[in-house]
């Protein structure tokens, strides 16, 4: 008797494909934050590019909880990040406050987006091949992850928000603001990363508290509260930067 080949799962149950729907959730918010800028919508444009970098940072651990992590699906994540981190916040930063300087205001963009392609590429690189993986400690990554390269450029439109919709600072220095995130993002600074942090039992309902009042503020004094996680999140990668973890 021959043995009859296994078959190929043709069937999934929905909420497998929750990681997937959620990913290409991200990547119409991305869309859509660009449609808001050209309108001139601009904190419903920064509102989207927050939600996408929501969705990003569940879909993947939804994906590890039901076990459907597959390669389609990290690539489908890698595209989404290119297109809400890498070309959405750029373009709504520049028709923001950067087009009438126009060749300075678009290369700060397109370097932005170059850089932020080039740390997907490598991120891609070292996560399929153990001889490229980074030598870092353990809980850490090389250069400041894509979605929160994307907020710390979308920081002086925070801090614009949360003083009544003027830009606070000139575009030059929104410019080099962009310039510098994405080449951080390239670079080989230790970040922390808060996938490897563990919490006791004594000190979860510490968290829980604390996680209730950020939400709060979040919801009193939305824009003043993300200029305040960004500074402490840039104190964080200057510490990096000067302690310099290494495995």
């Amino acid at each position: 008797m021959y043995d009859v080949p296994e078959k190929k799962k043709s069937e999934f149950a929905l909420i497998q494909l929750m990681p997937n729907m959620m990913t290409i959730g991200a990547i119409c918010a991305g869309l859509t934050a660009i449609r808001f800028a050209v309108y001139g919508n601009f904190k419903l444009a920064v509102m989207m590019i927050i939600l996408a970098a929501v969705l990003d940072g569940l879909d993947g651990r939804l994906a590890r909880a039901l076990r459907s992590v597959s390669k389609m699906g990290a690539e489908l994540d890698s595209l989404a990040d290119f297109l809400n981190f890498g070309v959405a916040t750029p373009l709504v930063i520049y028709f923001w406050a950067l087009q009438d300087m126009r060749g300075l205001g678009w290369i700060s963009v397109l370097v932005f987006s170059v850089c932020c392609v080039v740390r997907l590429a490598r991120f891609n690189v070292s996560t399929k091949s153990e001889e490229e993986a980074p030598k870092l400690r353990k809980g850490y990554f090389e250069g400041i992850p894509s979605p929160a390269g994307a907020l710390l450029a979308l920081l002086p439109m925070f801090a614009s928000f949360a003083y009544d919709g003027e830009p606070v600072l000139p575009e030059l220095l929104i410019c080099l603001n962009m310039v510098l995130v994405g080449l951080a993002m390239i670079s080989h600074i230790p970040t922390w990363s808060p996938k490897a942090m563990k919490i006791s039992r004594e000190h979860v309902k510490y968290l829980l508290v604390g996680f209730a009042f950020m939400a709060a503020a979040l919801l009193t004094y939305a824009w003043t509260v993300l200029v305040v996680l960004s500074l402490g999140y840039v104190a964080m990668v200057i510490w990096g930067l000067v302690s310099k973890p290494k495995g």
